[in-house]
């Protein structure tokens, strides 16, 4: 027997198991509820103050309730 034969037989054990990898992106998408007031641009509600500032400085030279006026610290 050859390691190829040790290779599909992993393949096949691993297989019957069953379990598959659950994907994140709906949950992600769902968690994106801070949102630029300007540029709609979405960010995750774990987002801090000091990043929600940046981008508003940076992207649109305004302060951080100019951009995101339902955001509470």
């Amino acid at each position: 027997m050859g390691n190829g034969a040790k290779a599909q037989q992993k393949r096949e054990r691993n297989a019957k198991d069953g379990k598959t990898a659950k994907s994140q992106l709906k949950v992600n998408a769902k968690a994106m509820d801070i949102q630029c007031a300007i540029c709609k641009s979405t960010f995750l509600k774990t987002t801090r103050a000091p990043q929600l500032t940046e981008h508003a400085s940076n992207k649109h030279s305004k302060t951080l309730t100019d951009c995101f006026p339902g955001y509470e610290a």
